[in-house]
């Protein structure tokens, strides 16, 4: 990687890939700062695996262009390669091998020296907690041990930006936190990830920004937060101690919901802490009082379910955040 290079790793602009008649990416355009998590998410088919094979260099765009980390795709695909890792959905080891024999191959296939590579490797292991079981064929593994060894075998070559396709599916909630605990270190250290994932809850939990992906075209991209205030529904539920109380609120804080038998009310917001303190004085002021307060918030599934599936409509740009 380019280490005097101090612009976005990965730039974006108009990209597109058709196969026949049927259009992939139909000129998308994101970037991505250095030492970040960036998150594609979208339905199967929206083009999230053409977009990271383009950018890794495994098949060739249509149109658009493509830098990363400084280096042009188009003219400079060997940069681009010495700057990336890929780990896949898949994982890409050698069951038959033991954990570190599996390491020192891929150091070999780097061409390191032997000393180098076995202390890359012991590096490696340790740094993935993979240590007591270097010794042991891969086949004995867990799942989640598979996965930091994969991960650890794309590090090998020590890559400054790594696409991770699916790191935890199939793991156990534990070892699925784990990686996250270890992506959050890479980051830490500087390198950039590229995280594709089913699992919303994990790019709600990692990415720095997001971009949602759908038939070919992106439809929103920015923080979660900022996505989750593209979509509506976010309430603040409010308890009271008892009907009377209840009826109290509702005609101070009409338009809103409310539940005679849970004894709650509803009011649609996002639940900002300027909007709470003043909705608090108002009812305050009424002499009304409140037991209980929970602000409901939209979730990634609420914006997955609200921005994808819908080919005949669009999201205004003004919603749109950048």
């Amino acid at each position: 990687m380019n280490t005097n290079y101090s612009g976005p790793t990965i730039q974006v602009h108009g990209l597109r890939k058709s196969y026949g008649r049927q259009v992939v990416l139909d000129g998308i355009d994101f970037e991505i700062a250095q030492g970040t998590v960036f998150s594609m998410l979208g339905p199967n088919g929206a083009g999230k695996t053409t977009t990271v094979q383009i950018i890794s260099t495994l098949i060739s765009a249509d149109g658009g262009s493509v830098r990363v980390a400084g280096h042009d795709l188009s003219r400079e695909p060997d940069a681009v390669r010495a700057a990336i890792g890929v780990t896949g959905q898949f994982s890409a080891v050698d069951k038959f091998l033991t954990g570190e024999e599996n390491l020192v191959l891929m150091a070999d296939l780097r061409h390191m020296g032997k000393h180098e590579g076995r202390q890359r490797a012991a590096e490696l292991l340790d740094r993935f907690d993979l240590a007591e079981s270097a010794g042991k064929p891969v086949s004995t593994y867990s799942g989640g041990m598979l996965r930091r060894l994969d991960l650890a075998m794309t590090l090998v070559g020590d890559p400054r930006i790594i696409f991770l396709d699916e790191p935890t599916a199939g793991l156990d909630p534990r070892s699925r936190r784990t990686m996250w605990q270890i992506v959050r270190g890479l980051v830490a250290s500087g390198v950039t990830i590229f995280l594709t994932t089913q699992y919303l809850e994990e790019a709600d939990q990692l990415a720095d920004r997001i971009a949602v992906l759908d038939h070919g075209k992106l439809v929103a991209q920015g923080t979660p937060a900022e996505l989750k205030r593209l979509v509506p529904g976010g309430h603040i539920s409010l308890q009271f101690a008892d009907a009377t109380v209840l009826e109290s609120a509702a005609l101070v804080l009409a338009p809103s919901s409310r539940d005679d038998e849970a004894l709650t009310l509803q009011v649609p917001g996002g639940g900002d802490v300027r909007s709470l303190k003043a909705m608090l004085d108002h009812l305050h002021e009424a002499g009304v009082e409140v037991e209980g307060l929970t602000v409901h918030t939209p979730d990634l599934d609420d914006v997955f379910l609200a921005l994808t599936g819908h080919p005949d409509s669009t999201v205004p740009r003004e919603a749109v955040a950048r």
